[in-house]
């Protein structure tokens, strides 16, 4: 009997596994969609996910040949995937292969072939029987605040839940009396409903995968919910075990209710094939085709990089800037320095994780809930609290509880309802601001004071309140060590305002000081917000500022002002409805428009596009146009000869910036069952995911509307150092030595002082010479702008 619960607890792990592992919308961050799969070397990982889930893994060929045809694919990148992938037949035989030859690339999926004979066999249409009273049941037992009334909790979890609600309830869930007496029963298994359903032991764990990957995203969140519950609000004890008890009583109501109580198995019904659907198999010629097409896609644009970067030669400056500002990494940022330093030559920009080695959570004072500004791995034993702030969130007339009974609900409709209707029609002419609109800047109040210090052992919710002096020169030292960015998927606004407020502290310079870090007396920090959105920026507690430090202020952020306005010009020009030859003025009023327009489904275009990391010094980039592609991490190699702060930073940007690129490229290539199709029909579903239309499965990954200008390539990691020190660091941590040795990211180093460029493949680090010789140069980026559209070629800045 143990061995029996043993192997059962396997399966549920295995399938946990693959399910999808999306948090919910309030902690909504970017990961591997194909994270299951990330043990094996990539494009093995893309044939097996193709033949087991039915996945689209890569572009179709006639999108790869018409970007050969346009260039993007270049000849030489082409030749040497060839060269690089096959054994045998000749350059010429391979490229008649790739440009002119018919595959059918059509592959049917192993997973959901067994539940599908219900269907084809029986007559049977499982998914519109079940799904409506699954997804409804499930979704109201997770609901975080969209219902007005929220299901009752047992506190033995879900299933005793829908035991007790069908037990009291007049209207059963079920069809059939059999079945709401078997759903009462404690000693209700799996093995005993599989038995019923399924009637062969051998394809118990296939029938489950076919059940839970038919609505994945449903089924992910449950697994979610179960291992994370402190991710919702409001926790719900559940477990996958539960959730998949109570479909297969649903179809087995329905199976009953059609078929009668002594209706056949399918082992008894059918004859099944006891093949293992996970099984592997070698790669052929039309997965040789579809790897060559990607890898000589990636290269074409990587090559330019590269050469781009080892043509440049990083000169050390002695010179005080006239201001330093550290950006997030975040791609988005990479555009804002370049203005910054076009604007203001002197001032000195550096990219770095954006939440400041500040692990907390934040209470708002007029907030229900803390919320955690950190990333997600990491649980924090600080808390940040708000105080004196006067902002609160504007609510919405019509929303409130009040409006939503028989009665009050309908002379809402008849009184209310009409001028909601005028509002939305003067929102699509003349965009404004709501009270539902979502802003970063709402976030938390630029007037309120955030408590820092911490006089006494005080907690709030199991956390210390605050950090003491030793504690704040600890995460300042620290920031150095170059901790995870991703904030929970909120804004770092009060991690920079904490961090400024920090460094500014007389105590915390002595004691840094005493720990060799010297910050000059005259330094000022200041934390300030970008939203990227708007390109618009908020600065905090500038009040606290001497007189002299704000009159420099006041200059910096006209400095701000005018980069932000050409950065704005920049998004334009992938902007349908706006025309970026405008004044730049008027481009950027245009822009704040449109980020709070109603009918505007890409108020931003996020991360798309999205192809390269790139560590070391500003220098190396500092004249390169790179499109907004590109995280950038600073880091000297002089200051780290071992490696060993470099594997820190690898540590935390590897699964951040990789996780990014890999949802974006999956959303891309297979958006309606690795992305998350239209968000135009999108609904929230419970406040913990979307769905398309009233019921269907939660979709997971990224919308079309984030996703359709995005070339769909692996992130491309560039690393100033020696070869061998990067070596060490990225060994230094299995995790992350698994993103390069598979190549889920391209690994590449430019040697500081030689500037060879060296490529990690098959685990060593091996000599590279580009494809391309030489990058184009431009005297104006507002050129390459009116000139090319789509993507722009990297571009030497002279």
């Amino acid at each position: 009997m143990k061995t029996l619960l043993h192997e059962r607890e396997k399966m549920l792990h295995k399938l946990a596994h693959y399910l999808p592992a999306q948090f919910p919308l309030k902690d909504f961050v970017h990961h591997n969609t194909l994270h299951a799969y990330q043990h094996l070397p990539f494009h093995k990982a893309m044939k097996l996910a193709a033949e087991q889930f039915g996945y689209r893994t890569y572009l179709g060929l006639d999108e790869y040949r018409e970007k050969y045809q346009n260039g993007k694919i270049s000849d030489a990148a082409l030749n040497r995937a060839i060269k690089a992938q096959t054994n045998e037949g000749t350059l010429g035989e391979w490229r008649e292969k790739l440009i002119l030859k018919t595959y059918d690339m059509m592959t049917l999926p192993k997973v959901g072939r067994l539940r599908s004979l219900w269907k084809n066999h029986f007559r049977i249409n499982l998914d519109k029987e079940v799904y409506p009273l699954l997804f409804r049941t499930v979704g109201n037992y997770l609901d975080q605040g969209v219902a007005l009334w929220s299901m009752p909790e047992n506190s033995e979890g879900f299933m005793a839940t829908v035991r007790a609600l069908d037990q009291k309830s007049s209207c059963s869930l079920f069809r059939t009396k059999t079945i709401r007496e078997l759903a009462q029963k404690a000693d209700l298994t799996l093995e005993k409903l599989l038995q019923r359903i399924v009637g062969d032991e051998l394809f118990f764990e296939q029938y489950l995968f076919d059940t839970q990957f038919a609505h994945p995203g449903w089924s992910g969140m449950v697994n979610v919910a179960c291992e994370s519950p402190e991710f919702l609000l409001h926790p719900r004890k559940i477990s996958l075990r539960d959730f998949i008890v109570f479909e297969l009583l649903l179809e087995l109501d329905v199976l009953e209710s059609k078929l009668g109580e002594k209706f056949q198995s399918l082992a008894a019904a059918c004859d099944l094939e006891t093949t293992n659907f996970m099984d592997e198999s070698e790669l052929d010629e039309k997965d040789l085709v579809q790897i060559i097409w990607q890898e000589a896609f990636e290269n074409s644009f990587f090559d330019q990089v590269l050469v781009g970067i080892a043509q440049q030669k990083p000169v050390e400056n002695k010179e005080r800037s006239r201001f330093q500002a550290v950006f997030c990494i975040d791609d988005r940022s990479g555009s804002l320095r370049t203005y910054i330093e076009q604007v203001e030559p002197r001032a000195q920009t550096f990219g770095a994780a954006g939440f400041f080695n500040l692990a907390v959570f934040f209470r708002p004072e007029h907030g229900q809930f803390r919320i955690k500004i950190c990333p997600n791995p990491v649980h924090p034993e600080h808390i940040i609290v708000e105080r004196e702030a006067k902002k609160r969130h504007k609510r919405e007339t019509t929303m409130g509880r009040g409006h939503q009974s028989m009665f009050t609900g309908w002379i809402t409709a008849q009184t209310l309802g009409f001028w909601s209707a005028l509002k939305m029609t003067k929102n699509i002419f003349l965009p404004g601001e709501s009270p539902l609109m979502v802003s970063s800047f709402q976030h938390m109040d630029p007037k309120g004071k955030l408590r820092l210090e911490r006089l006494n052992e005080e907690l709030e919710d199991d956390c210390k309140v605050g950090f003491t002096p030793e504690e704040m020169i600890d995460r300042t030292e620290g920031y150095a060590g170059y901790d995870c960015g991703a904030c929970s998927g909120r804004p770092g606004s009060v991690n920079a305002r904490a961090a400024a407020a920090i460094a500014n502290r007389v105590d915390v310079r002595e004691g840094l000081a005493k720990r060799g870090i010297f910050i000059p007396d005259d330094t000022r920090f200041i934390g300030v917000l970008h939203d990227t959105t708007r390109d618009e920026i908020q600065s905090y507690d500038v009040k606290n500022l001497d007189e002299k430090a704000q009159k420099e202020h006041k200059e910096i952020k006209e400095i701000m002002r005018t980069a932000l306005q050409r950065n704005a010009v920049e998004r334009a020009r992938r902007f349908t409805y706006i025309n970026h030859k405008k004044s730049a003025g008027q481009v950027h009023n245009e822009v704040k428009k449109r980020a709070v327009s109603l009918f505007e489904p890409r108020p931003e275009w996020n991360h798309a596009t999205n192809a390269l990391c790139i560590v070391g010094r500003r220098d190396n980039t500092r004249n390169l146009f790179l499109d907004r592609r590109a995280f950038l991490q600073s880091y000297d190699y002089k200051s780290d000869p071992s490696g060993q702060v470099l594997g820190s930073i690898l540590g935390a940007i590897t699964p951040v910036c990789g996780g990014i690129n890999l949802e974006y490229y999956f959303s891309r290539v297979d958006n309606m069952r690795l992305g998350a199709g239209s968000k135009l029909p999108h609904n929230v579903m419970g406040l913990i995911g979307v769905a398309n239309g009233m019921e269907g499965d939660l979709r997971t990954g990224l919308p079309y509307q984030m996703v359709n200008i995005h070339d769909p390539l692996r992130l491309m990691m560039v690393i100033e150092h020696d070869p061998e020190a990067v070596l060490n660091a990225i060994r230094s941590n299995p995790d992350i030595y698994e993103w390069y040795a598979n190549e889920w990211i391209v690994l590449t180093v430019v040697h500081p002082e030689t500037r060879e460029l060296f490529r990690f493949q098959k685990e060593v680090f091996e000599p590279y010479e580009s494809t391309c010789k030489q990058v184009p140069e431009t005297a104006s980026i507002s050129n390459l702008i009116n000139e090319i559209e789509g993507n722009i070629p990297i571009h030497q800045l002279i």
